[in-house]
């Protein structure tokens, strides 16, 4: 058994109208003009989809986020639109949602309503290649001790329906609220785990294997073990780090199984425990250390320790560089949770705010 450990990422963008910095429920108008390969619908109209190449390195993984959101862009100008990579728009309120047109949709507003009357949220997912799937789920009980600090890192939704949440990351919450999120629990097998997801089917409570919405999972459309846990990123840099510490964290576990190094898996309400602290604070104060039993610990130290616990991969990929360096500019500018309170506290405006999300999503150009 050995993963391919390829590189691709889908990005969720709100559509954001720039006159009154409010929602555009342009969507539908825009994808006409796009690419099915590369962009798709998602629930609400106020939203795309990007979803990149296969590739290999970060440099190139940074390339297709450029491109893709660039694609968008320059549909978008003519409709006097913007993107925000964000978990939640600044502005948004509940009755902004505007749903998708779709049979799949409409049967899902149907049955799931306040959770789909409410979905306005964006998140980033990232595909690292594992087409061994009885290794993915290996991979996935192993790699998700790893999940709150990758969060803590994209936290970037602070404001829901127009007000200051007190979280770092409200979308994970609101994310957690569909009855497939969160944890798979103990699995050891692909048979496992599609047992588990035969079972949930069978239930009537979720229609296919694309409602798996657990925070790592085998992907359900490409061989892949897909990380589902973050918010959607303004900046491409912090895109990219999250996009290299996690390959590094699915290599160093492929790294320990081969090694015979026992699996000791968190109880699923420490691991519950843990995400809720990287959602309420991101950045900001404490994250609990990795290990069975976490204790707190300073985020800025969890991220660097995390890091080194890596290196070995890192180096292997020739990322430990950048990835360090990446991560020193994100600890010292904050998340951007912290980056959008210190704008409201300027002016006390959300339409500030969303200046800021959508000018950070926009400034695209690559790292030199």
């Amino acid at each position: 058994m050995s993963a391919e450990l390829t590189l691709g990422a889908e990005e969720e963008l709100h559509l954001i109208d720039l006159d009154s910095w409010r929602l555009s429920a342009s969507a539908p108008r825009l994808l006409e003009t796009l690419p099915s390969e590369s962009y798709a619908a998602e629930l609400q109209r106020t939203t795309v989809e990007t979803n990149s190449r296969v590739v290999h390195t970060l440099g190139e993984l940074r390339n297709e986020l450029v491109r893709l959101r660039q694609g968008v862009m320059d549909a978008a100008g003519a409709l006097g639109v913007g993107i925000a990579a964000v978990g939640t728009a600044p502005r948004s309120e509940i009755s902004d949602f505007e749903l998708t047109s779709s049979q799949r949709f409409g049967a899902m507003q149907e049955k799931y309503r306040l959770l789909v009357d409410e979905q306005l949220i964006c998140g980033f997912q990232v595909h690292v290649g594992v087409s061994d799937r009885d290794l993915a789920i290996q991979l996935a009980q192993r790699v998700a001790e790893h999940l709150p600090v990758l969060l803590a890192l994209s936290a970037s939704s602070p404001f829901w329906n127009g007000h200051d949440t007190g979280y770092a990351s409200v979308r994970s919450l609101v994310w957690q609220r569909w009855p497939s999120a969160g944890a798979t629990g103990p699995l050891e097998s692909a048979a496992e785990y599609d047992e588990l997801i035969a079972d949930l089917i069978s239930t009537g409570v979720i229609a296919d294997d694309g409602m798996a919405y657990f925070d790592i999972r085998p992907s359900a459309h490409a061989p892949t073990l897909e990380l589902r846990v973050c918010d959607a990123l303004p900046l491409v840099d912090d895109a990219v780090l999250i996009a290299g510490l996690f390959r590094a964290a699915v290599r160093t576990a492929e790294i320990d199984i081969e090694n015979g190094v026992p699996l000791r898996p968190r109880r699923a309400p420490v691991q519950r425990a843990a995400l809720w602290q990287a959602a309420r604070t991101g950045l900001s104060a404490e994250l609990l250390s990795a290990g069975a039993r976490p204790h707190p610990i300073d985020a800025g130290d969890a991220v660097r320790g995390l890091i080194e616990s890596l290196r070995p991969a890192l180096d292997e990929f020739g990322d430990y560089a950048e990835v360090q360096a990446l991560a020193e500019d994100a600890l010292a500018r904050g998340n951007s949770s912290d980056r959008q309170r210190a704008a409201f506290a300027r002016t006390q405006e959300l339409d500030d705010v969303v200046r800021l999300v959508v000018a950070e999503t926009q400034s695209i150009g690559a790292r030199p």
